[in-house]
């Protein structure tokens, strides 16, 4: 049965699955993410969506503004939003809306400048301290040493010792919690808009037990899985790599964390059913980038903008979603949800449009497809003098990787360069997996590409971001657990 929105200004929920990529979702599978099959099989389900950037701040930015991290500014040269343009939070506000957030992301916070707007913001991301095992004190003395050169590794396989066992990843199911709470509370007839981050496909990857051991090789314990070294940075410096049947362990256990957090869709679900809300809801589920699970050399989503870290799940589930019914590989943004959201609740927002460098995709906008998707890298993060301090080695590679990317993308071609004047071309129909560049054999192809990026860069002002970005201990050390510290 097809749900559709009854009201003229339906609810709306914004989901961002974090750290959850296309490889593994797109299209929704229903034995790997049934819940996310079944809002596709009644919903639309984009199956080209692509991120604007390949890690958490500048992609929420993007997703609130409509805009590219060099026009709002937030990315790992400046880590924080300084409100100066316009978030679909503030004009769901403005419109008449009660507006909720909820964060496991330390990302997603106050202290960059995520949470302006919305009538209340649940902080969510202390629950990083499920992954290390430790309490508050614990967690903070455990990162002190990680940052340091003490926290080698037999600093690492004693922690892993300590603290692998039980149901580790418990961050989705308390936000599903927290919203059911929340719902419970409310004393308004007014439509809501309703955003929530939930993180547990990100590094590292600690599934509850009980859906990892379904995913698992034979003759790997839950406790022995987590027991393998999984911090990036490591990975990046050489202190440890994978054989081909860890690698195996690896890919499984983030699997299994994509089904957990499947799990807690589907309860989300049932939260706003049980409220008398879904009817009136349209309900977006999405990922804000991909991860690197080996492929490329790489751990996590560092250092590139291969498709890997870029595309990303997109289903839409309510009001004219729902009536078109659709599965459609158009190209989209995570960008594009703004305008797109605003058309669905039809909110005007004229200074947001005019900001907005996104394409609505409402069913009903009529706005013609894009023709290509853009995204940026502006610089990796940690910087190289963090890594520095921390390790004694650091290869020249990661050097190397000091530096700007972008990349313009159509449905058959990606184009990517570098700040130091380095350019690759992909032929992403024939070469999925960006192995092969082909910049050099079609030099006509990349110079059209190149010209299209130029143009782009040249159509908008780029962001001042001047000024250092001052963060807590405590937020320090929860970045630690994500591996950007």
């Amino acid at each position: 049965m097809t749900d559709t929105a009854a009201r003229d200004d339906p609810n709306i929920v914004l989901f961002v699955m974090d750290t959850m990529r296309a490889g593994e979702t797109v299209p929704a599978d229903p034995a790997l993410t049934p819940n996310l099959a079944a809002l596709a099989e009644s919903g639309a389900e984009y199956t080209s969506a692509f991120a604007t950037a390949p890690w958490t701040l500048p992609s929420h930015v993007s997703m609130f503004t409509g805009t590219y991290p060099s026009k709002h500014g937030a990315h790992a040269d400046h880590t924080y939003f300084d409100g100066s343009l316009p978030t679909i939070v503030d004009a769901f506000a403005d419109a008449g809306y009660e507006t909720a957030g909820v964060s496991n992301n330390v990302w997603i916070t106050d202290e960059f400048g995520l949470t302006d707007g919305f009538d209340v913001f649940r902080d969510d991301s202390e629950r990083t301290d499920a992954w290390s095992g430790a309490g508050p004190l614990g967690h903070r003395a455990t990162n002190a040493v990680r940052r340091s050169r003490l926290g080698g590794p037999t600093f690492e396989r004693l922690r892993r010792l300590v603290t692998v066992g039980g149901e580790p990843d418990d961050g989705a199911a308390a936000t599903v919690d927290w919203v059911a709470d929340w719902l419970d509370g409310r004393d308004s007839d007014d439509p809501f808009f309703l955003f929530a981050n939930c993180i547990e496909p990100h590094l590292e990857y600690r599934p509850p037990a009980s859906y990892a051991r379904e995913f698992l090789p034979e003759g790997w314990s839950y406790d022995r899985a987590l027991a393998l070294r999984q911090d990036p940075r490591e990975y990046d410096v050489g202190l440890f790599d994978y054989t081909d049947e860890e690698w195996a362990v690896v890919r499984a256990l983030y699997r299994a964390e994509i089904s957990y957090l499947d799990a807690q869709v589907g309860r989300l679900r049932a939260v706003l059913e049980a409220a008398g809300e879904w009817t009136d809801t349209l309900f977006v589920a999405v990922s804000d980038h991909g991860e690197n699970v080996g492929e490329h050399g790489f751990l996590g989503h560092q250092y590139s903008l291969y498709d890997t870290v870029l595309q990303v799940p997109l289903v839409v589930h309510g009001g004219a979603f729902s009536a078109s019914h659709v599965r459609t590989d158009r190209l989209v943004q995570v960008a594009d949800l703004a305008p797109t959201l605003l058309d669905a609740a039809g909110i005007d927002a004229p200074d947001l449009r005019s900001a907005s460098q996104a394409l609505s995709f409402h069913p009903t906008g009529g706005v013609d497809p894009r023709s290509q998707v853009i995204a940026e890298y502006m610089r990796p993060q940690p910087a190289i003098e963090v890594l520095e301090e921390k390790f004694d080695h650091v290869p020249q590679q990661l050097y190397d990787y000091q530096r700007t990317l972008r990349a313009v993308r159509t449905d058959a071609y990606k184009f990517v360069r570098a700040a130091d004047g380095t350019e690759w071309l992909y032929d992403v129909r024939g070469d999925p997996g960006e192995r092969n560049d082909i910049s050099a054999a079609n030099p006509r192809r990349t110079a059209e590409l190149a010209a299209t990026l130029d143009e782009w860069l040249g159509s908008f002002d780029e962001a001042d971001t001047d000024g250092s970005v001052d963060v807590s201990d405590a937020t320090e050390d929860r970045l630690a657990d994500l591996g950007y510290l």
